[in-house]
Formats: C-alpha cells, structure tokens, sequence
C-alpha cells in the first residue's frame, strides 16, 4: 500500500515535531501549541528531490573578501546591521503592530533609491493604493523601486528571477504561502516553506532579502522558533506606539554585534533619526525635586544617560508596595534590602516606586548606584545636584563595584554639560585626560550617601 500523505503535529512555539497530539510541548513546555500539518513522507520526497551532486570545497581553497555593505541612508539602521546591509543575507523585523515596521523599510527604500538601487516591494497585505499613499507622505521616491501586492511565493519567486533586484522586502511572512503545502497562510509549515524559498533566493541570487514578522502577546515572532534560526539577523522595534521614540534593537546578528541600538522619532512625516539619545531622553527633566537621578547606561558601545526616578512614602498596610517601571523589580527589592541592612534606612515600612523616564528598559548592573541615591534621596526628600550624573554596580555588602568603560561614560556626562559625575573608586584609574568635570569616586553606599 502507498503511504502518500502522513500528518504530523508541530509546536508553534518552537517547532518540535511528534506524531500524535500532545498537550504540553517537550521542548519549549508551552501549553496547546499544537497544530496539524501534513506533509510528504520521505519515499515521495526523495522521489520529488533533486538529484545533483554537491561540490566539496576544502577550507584553504575558500577565498574571502571584503563585502561592500550598502548603506541604508539611516546612519541608526547601519549601525544596529553592523554598518550597512550585507548582499545576500536575509533579516527580520518584528515589533508591535503600529510600531513603524513598514515605515522604517519604506523609508530605507526610499534612501537607497536615491543612489540608484533597485529594489522590489512584495506586500501581502496592503494595496498598491494604500502603499502609495503612505509613499506621498514620507517623501519622493526614485525610479528604481518597483511594487508588487502578491502572496503566492511561486509568482513572487518568478517576478524575482525576472527582476533581478539588489534589495527585496516581504511585508509580511505571516501572509505568504505555497500551494503545494495544504496548510493556511501563517502555519507552522507555510511560515517554514516560505523562509526557506526566500532564504534560497538570497543566497543563490546574493539579494538582500528584509522579511516584516508579526510579534505575539508575549513580544515575539509569530510562528515557529526555526524561523529565527534560519535568518542572518532578527531586529525588534520596540516602543510604545503612543509616544514618540522608537528603539531598534537587535537580538541576532551574524554580520555584527547584538548590543547596539538605533533610536528613532516617529513624526509626520515618517521615522527621524534621534541623533543623541542621551539629551532626548533628559528633556523635561524636573529641577529641584528630590528622588530624581541621572545614569549613565551602556548600550553596546553606546553610552546613554537616563533618568531613575523614585518615590518612598509611608505605608498603612502591613505589606508595603513595590513597583518598578523600566528596570528590573528583583533588582530594586534587592536594592532596598542593602540600603535597609548596610545603611540603616528604614525602608520596610513604606511603599517604593522606581521609574526610568521616558519609557526606557535598562537592566544593566550600572545604574544600581542611581537607583539607591534616587531611593535614599526620596526617603530624606533631599534632591540631588541637578548636574550630577551617577553609575555603578552595588554588591550584597554595600560595596560599589567596577563598571565596564568608564571613560566613555564620563565623556558623555561632560558631553551634556554635566559637571560632577560619582562614580565607583576603582575606575579613577580608567579614567585619564578628561578635563573640565569633578570625578567623585566612592566605594561603598555610605559614602555615596554622604555625597547628598
């Protein structure tokens, strides 16, 4: 008897595959996430297959060299790829709906226009109306761009083919499907088939392939983990739709590192490159308040200059109240339980709230010194010097320890006009030839307390 077509339960999580149903996926342990597929067993695929033979190359015979990366006209968006857009590889761009994904990829189409690249527009979702009518808004566009509203990747491969575009952006990959997979557009299985066509298509072709991917609930890519896996690199646009900024992050990389970040401003007329985060994230900065500190973070190579702020007040109930906005809630309990232990503030009797304005997320260790001043600058309801800036990690002993590049940090606080930076005792000695702003080193919390 021929067995034909089988079917096969796959996780929409992660990918895993079983023959029959389960409710709790092995590999990712998520609940109900899975769903049935068919697909061909392996006599007809191997009868379908193709039958060329591979070439063995050995690794001295391989020669490299240097890619031209394109620039994209977004010196923010060159800097989260690794500086600019390899030929051949393959990216994909998640985030919210409404974020600005398709602004962003439209907007790099029309930069890259500009200088003669030609570039196809696939979108599944949208009509050529509508795309032109958010093309007027942005701005003018060059002749090498071309549209096409399509959904099949079989057309879609052969308008590729017969283009022959340096640049390809799929808007989006939840839309895309083949006909010989029997499943619905967004499955586990078309969402596979269509990365792999594509990803053929870039590296047999050496076209820049940008894929948009709708996120979940939980802030990432629908579909499964694999498709993450097969791409070069994953971009999240991360932000809330409702205020103005953007931040690019990027969480994969192969052609460069995954701790930069691009910040950008949505406005009118499109995304704006925010040129120095660290004076757009101080803007409306309170003068005179207390429970208000300025950090210097890192991002990558990047230093960025926040402000904490924090709010202790009385409690009536037997179980004080903390919250954290922006920063990690265990850290600041954390915290609070060194400033409680080692500093003597009696902290457990009151309610605490700890913000990073402006909607930023910042975990690193280093702003664990700005967030006890913040905290201990509430509590006594003493504000801290306006043109302070403050950065270091706190250990369980109250110490305060090292952070990474110090020097780039005071640099940056001098940078803004801030003119006293307290910063831990042991990086005075990183810091050299920077003039012109008051280095407090401290070692423990006490001593920064007594900076107050």
């Amino acid at each position: 008897m021929a067995k034909g077509r089988t079917s096969v339960f796959y996780c929409q999580n992660c990918g895993y595959e079983s023959s029959k149903w389960m409710g709790q996926c092995p590999g990712c342990r998520e609940w109900n996430t899975f769903v049935e597929e068919e697909f061909r067993d392996r006599e007809e695929a191997r009868r379908g297959g193709s039958s060329r033979r591979a070439r063995v190359c050995r690794l001295s015979e391989i020669e490299v060299k240097d890619e031209d990366r394109l620039g994209t006209g977004f010196g923010e968006l060159d800097r989260v790829l690794g500086g600019g857009i390899v030929p051949g590889s393959m990216v994909l761009v998640g985030g919210d709906p409404g974020i600005g994904k398709s602004t962003l990829l439209l907007q790099m189409c029309r930069s890259l226009t500009e200088t003669g690249k030609k570039i196809l527009y696939i979108s599944g979702e949208e009509s050529l109306k509508q795309i032109r009518l958010r093309a007027d808004r942005i701005g003018s566009f060059g002749d090498s761009l071309s549209l096409l509203c399509e959904t099949d990747l079989d057309v879609i491969e052969g308008a590729i083919q017969a283009e022959k575009p340096e640049i390809v952006v799929i808007d989006s990959i939840q839309t895309m499907y083949r006909e010989s997979v029997s499943s619905a557009p967004g499955s586990v299985s078309q969402v596979r088939e269509s990365t792999g066509i594509l990803l053929r298509i870039a590296k047999g072709m050496g076209i820049a392939v940008f894929i948009v991917g709708h996120v979940t609930k939980e802030g990432v890519v629908a579909g499964p983990r694999v498709l993450e896996h097969m791409v070069d690199t994953v971009l999240y646009f991360e932000g809330d739709r409702h205020a103005s900024y953007r931040v690019l992050r990027a969480v994969k990389n192969r052609f460069g590192s995954t701790n930069e970040i691009g910040v950008f401003e949505m406005k009118d007329k499109g995304l704006c490159e925010v040129m120095n985060p660290s004076e757009y994230m101080l803007s409306g900065k309170p003068k005179g308040a207390s429970g208000s500190a300025v950090a210097c973070a890192l991002e990558g190579t990047r230093p960025l200059l926040l402000e904490i702020q924090a709010l202790v007040c009385q409690t009536f109930f037997n179980i004080p109240r903390r919250t954290a906005a922006g920063t990690d809630f265990n850290r600041v309990n954390l915290l609070m339980a060194v400033l409680e232990k080692r500093v003597g503030l009696s902290l457990s009797s009151c309610d605490a709230y700890v913000n990073v304005a402006g909607g930023m997320k910042m975990n690193e260790p280093a702003v664990d010194l700005a967030i006890a001043l913040a905290i201990i600058s509430s509590f006594r309801d003493i504000p801290l010097d306006e043109h302070t800036v403050v950065f270091g990690e706190i250990g369980l002993s109250g110490e305060v320890r090292a952070v990474s590049m110090a020097q780039a940090r005071v640099q940056e606080a001098k940078k803004l006009g801030f003119s006293r930076c307290i910063l831990p005792q042991v990086c005075l000695s990183q810091v050299k030839g920077v003039k012109g702003i008051e280095l407090c080193g401290v070692k423990s919390v006490q001593e920064a307390m007594g900076l107050l």
